[in-house]
């Protein structure tokens, strides 16, 4: 699949350790990364070497057809490390496990992808959000448009936002034909097709190594066997898989996880920091103990919220209403807990030179994700009010 920055297969297990050297790594690597605004592909060459990016697939297929759990606490751990580098990982796990599960494409497609993440580390992700329509989770046709020409289907349209842009080998871009009657549905693009290309315009306060840039596909030729179900709009599925519930826990265990790597580096600095006229660490004072306790029981509460995400998943009993209301409170925990370690030590938690300066512009990015606080509080409302 085109250039890959991959040179050796990845083997389905790895050593116990092996998250947690990674993780240090990628925390040394990150203030780099944040200032380029580029993808670390070093951290991606990392994981696969490490046998984390096939995780997902299914076993026959060299993966583990891990669990929500088990995607849990990888992103959280990574995401203490370098959160732009746990975003792409993550929607490498939901987008290659949807894949997997999903009827809309044949066997030969399926083993086609997952030989290319196996062998070549190939990177996948959905590809939805446009400049005018926004994100298609609060409705309306996508611009991007799929039609027969002849023997032949081409693509054209753009997607903003879209993660991992310049590392991906794969996108399930979601499109709607030209006919008077437009049927929608995701066409499989391996985007080292001629006429994709990459617009540069991911230019961020926080997460700016996520590389989430425009794709922009002219006149792509699409085989066939890469189209998707297209079916009217009433009858398609928005999600070929259902997949809204994990994507909420998961995204809200990374931002928790942000903060979790904000806390650590302030419990440091209270010990490290002896100002002359106390002759004393910072963490001897009443007013810092205390505030740790504040933020120790924001993430506290993080912890059970997840938890409780994840355990009604492993009964079947998941909803994505009250997925989206923990992927909302988490999320706003975790802001608050940072900012509170910003607000406290002044000047020096704004610093480049330190990392909660960063923390806190990643952790803000939260707001952003799907469910978005309205969208979570309606659906919510909704179904307590039963209309």
């Amino acid at each position: 699949m085109g250039d890959s920055p991959f040179s050796k297969p990845a083997g389905s297990s790895f050593p116990g350790d092996a998250l947690e050297n990674l993780v240090k790594l990628f925390a040394e690597r990150a203030p780099r990364y944040d200032r380029s605004g580029n993808i670390s592909t070093e951290n991606l060459h990392d994981l696969y070497d490490a046998g984390f990016l096939v995780l997902a697939l299914p076993k026959s297929a060299g993966g583990q057809e891990i669990s929500l759990r088990t995607v849990v606490q990888i992103i959280s751990q990574v995401a203490q490390g370098d959160p732009s580098t746990a975003l792409i990982l993550a929607m490498q796990y939901l987008q290659s496990g949807s894949f997997a599960h999903s009827s809309l494409w044949s066997d030969a497609v399926k083993q086609e992808f997952f030989e290319s993440v196996r062998q070549e580390g190939a990177l996948i992700n959905a590809l939805r959000v446009e400049p005018e329509l926004g994100t298609p989770s609060r409705g309306g046709l996508p611009a991007t448009t799929v039609s027969r020409q002849g023997n032949a289907w081409r693509l054209n349209g753009r997607k903003i936002f879209s993660t991992g842009s310049t590392a991906l080998q794969w996108g399930v871009v979601w499109a709607r034909t030209d006919e008077a009657d437009p049927r929608v549905g995701p066409v499989l693009v391996p985007l080292d097709l001629r006429g994709v290309r990459i617009e540069k315009s991911w230019h961020q306060l926080g997460m700016r190594a996520t590389g989430s840039h425009t794709i922009i596909f002219e006149d792509v030729e699409i085989p066939e066997r890469y189209l998707g179900l297209l079916a009217t709009p009433a009858a398609s599925e928005n999600n070929p898989v259902a997949i809204a519930s994990w994507h909420a826990i998961v995204v809200a265990a990374l931002y928790d996880g942000i903060a979790q790597a904000a806390r650590d580096w302030l419990v440091t600095f209270l010990h490290q920091r002896v100002p002359t006229n106390l002759g004393a660490p910072l963490a001897t004072l009443p007013r810092f103990q205390i505030l740790v306790g504040e933020i120790d029981a924001l993430l506290f509460s993080n912890a059970a919220l997840i938890e409780h995400a994840v355990r009604l998943s492993e009964q079947g009993a998941e909803s994505d209403t009250e997925a989206g209301l923990a992927k909302q409170v988490v999320t706003e925990n975790a802001i608050a807990a940072v900012g509170k370690a910003v607000a406290a030590i002044g000047n020096p938690g704004l610093s480049q030179d330190n990392p909660l300066e960063r923390h806190y512009r990643n952790v803000l990015c939260g707001r952003v994700h799907t469910p978005q606080g309205d969208s979570a509080f309606l659906a919510a409302g909704q179904k307590t009010l039963r209309v």
